[in-house]
């Protein structure tokens, strides 16, 4: 059997399916802290399977497919499981409802990038990546849940909340920056996004992970905020002008 170059991506994608298994696993173990790091190990091979389908030229419909139905398990199941295990079951049959937004919201995110992934902006994402967000709720874990495997009363209190803002934000139609390519060209054409992403890295490595949740904060934050500066912007440029104008205007014409 000959093994073709579309196999290598492929492998990429395995491997993230297999990481949103295992955190799976280890969340019904009540180890919450190793599911939430396999759902971010699977997001490193999720990026790395891209770069792979690059570097090699290898990129097919059934990579696209494949890609996306992993991105369901370890970015929609695992991180729905791992909320609704810690602490959503608490508040019973709208813990469970509440729990299952990232899966059910995730996989219409996902169907709705496919089917416009002919012509699509390369420049943005429309609507908050699934990875971003299966990565920012294990982030929420990694900095609060404590040695007992337990939520603060605070930020038990705040996960309903975040859980409903991030899956609306994915199925939602505001822009999020790509990430630049790691190359010259890249580096030239985006050299803010590069720039904020070293930093990012940076301050990850510096503290050990203590600024992974922060850092996805902003990277969640920066959808909003572009948004509502464009709608003020173009509200500003459409308003009619004012009465002060009008008149001097007509003075103008008079004379």
């Amino acid at each position: 059997m000959r093994i073709t170059r579309a196999v290598v991506p492929s492998l990429f994608t395995i491997l993230n399916i297999f990481c949103g298994f295992r955190s799976i696993i280890h969340t019904s173990q009540n180890d919450y802290i190793l599911a939430a790091w396999f759902i971010i190990l699977a997001a490193i091979f999720d990026m790395l399977d891209g770069v792979m389908a690059r570097i090699t030229k290898s990129s097919s419909d059934f990579g696209v497919e494949l890609d996306s139905l992993s991105d369901v398990v370890s970015f929609g199941a695992a991180p729905s499981f791992l909320v609704y295990n810690i602490h959503l079951r608490s508040l019973e049959g709208w813990g469970m409802l509440l729990s299952a937004l990232p899966m059910i919201f995730g996989a219409l995110r996902l169907a709705r990038f496919n089917v416009q992934l002919v012509g699509y902006d390369k420049d943005y994402f429309k609507g908050l990546p699934i990875p971003a967000m299966a990565m920012t709720i294990s982030a929420f874990i990694l900095k609060y849940v404590d040695e007992t495997n337990v939520l603060p009363s605070l930020a038990a209190s705040l996960l309903p909340f975040m859980v409903v803002i991030l899956s609306l934000l994915m199925v939602s139609t505001i822009k999020y920056d790509t990430i630049p390519k790691f190359s010259r060209k890249g580096i030239k054409q985006h050299p803010l996004r590069f720039t904020i992403g070293v930093i990012g890295v940076t301050a990850i490595i510096i503290t050990k992970g203590q600024a992974l949740f922060l850092f996805f904060v902003f990277f969640v934050a920066t959808g909003p905020i572009r948004y509502i500066v464009q709608f003020i912007q173009k509200s500003i440029r459409s308003s009619p002008k004012s009465t002060a104008e009008k008149e001097t205007e007509v003075t103008s014409v008079d004379f």
